[in-house]
């Protein structure tokens, strides 16, 4: 079975037919899935979801482009939130620059805070991290988050910054841009990396595999992604979802 670290199903993408596209899911052999929080509303629908779903657990947490607003009430909240029994990660969070908005100083705030989340709760982190491997790495090291560890979610650097991650304790989320034709630099880095520090994940709706590239992207996918990290790896399929399972039970706990 595939094991799915990193999903959006709250998404209003999925309105229409999200038993539908979960569903086809587990008939494509995912057997576990993390719903992500993205926002402090998010979080609660991911939460909603995990105990609605016997196959799901939710992650809480706000993305770098939703933190703006955020207050130390919401801290309070988020941590009550990880006390729920489904909630298996606080995430994500992270810092992202391609957009540049809100302003980095805002973005970094925020994210120690959220490290500082993951570490008074006991629990990893699903990082994003987009144009801004220098910041994410020192933030990282400074707050101690490899105590915790976590996931640096759709991995886009090259061999070095993973290098760095790993040394941290964090494991390398892998998706969709892995089957891309200019996805040469996460090809090098699923060839560099032990598969036994590898995730699978599709941050569906988002970045579908080839070959639905420009579609809306579903867990059911996964194993698109799977078939190309064998071929990189020269294994069978069989193995990476059987490496990557463990990596993710034993980093989550389910």
């Amino acid at each position: 079975m595939i094991y799915e670290t990193h999903t959006h199903f709250d998404d209003k993408a999925f309105e229409a037919d999200r038993d539908e596209a979960i569903k086809k899911a587990i008939e494509a052999g995912v057997g576990r899935f993390v719903n992500i929080g993205a926002s402090m509303a998010s979080s609660l629908r991911s939460i909603d979801i995990a105990h609605t779903y016997p196959e799901f657990y939710a992650a809480v947490g706000v993305h770098p482009e939703d933190c703006r607003d955020l207050d130390e009430g919401d801290m309070e909240k988020l941590l009550e939130m990880s006390s729920d029994e489904k909630v298996v990660a606080i995430g994500e969070i992270g810092l992202d620059y391609y957009w540049d908005e809100p302003e980095r100083d805002i973005q970094k705030k925020w994210f120690r805070r959220q490290i500082k989340l993951a570490l008074e709760a006991d629990l990893p982190m699903i990082v994003h991290s987009r144009d801004a491997a220098s910041d994410t790495l020192t933030i990282l090291e400074e707050e101690d988050a490899g105590s915790v560890g976590g996931i640096i979610h759709c991995f886009s650097y090259g061999k070095e910054v993973a290098r760095q991650c790993l040394d941290m304790g964090f494991y390398i989320g892998v998706g969709g841009v892995v089957t891309f034709k200019n996805g040469r630099k996460l090809k090098e880095v699923v060839e560099s990396v032990p598969l036994d520090r590898i995730v699978t994940e599709t941050d569906s709706p988002y970045m579908a595999p080839v070959p639905h590239r420009g579609k809306r992207n579903s867990s059911e996918y996964l194993p698109f992604i799977v078939e190309e990290i064998a071929r990189i790896k020269g294994i069978s399929a069989e193995e990476v979802e059987k490496v990557t399972w463990a990596n993710a039970v034993a980093l989550f706990g389910k």
